[in-house]
């Protein structure tokens, strides 16, 4: 299965945080998971504004936004309660 990144969501979809690429730093890494944003935690866009504004997620009932140097790096598989 291929994974997207959270960048690549639209507003109101739903993930699940796979694991970071090796490109983003160990300081960015370690930022994401003191804000909840750990692998396995299920992530949802709220807000996808257009010409590359940061986006708004909603992760442990705690909402963030992320701008494209960050967010790309954060692999994904889209989520459904009924799996």
């Amino acid at each position: 299965m291929l994974s997207d990144t959270l960048w690549s969501l639209r507003a109101g979809d739903r993930c699940q945080i796979l694991d970071y690429d090796e490109a983003l730093a160990e300081k960015y890494r370690v930022r994401l998971m003191e804000f909840g944003f750990h692998p396995g935690e299920v992530v949802t866009c709220l807000h996808s504004p257009s010409f590359g504004a940061p986006k708004v997620y909603r992760v442990s009932n705690t909402i963030f936004s992320l701008d494209d140097e960050v967010a790309t790096h954060v692999r994904v598989r889209l989520w459904s309660p009924d799996g």
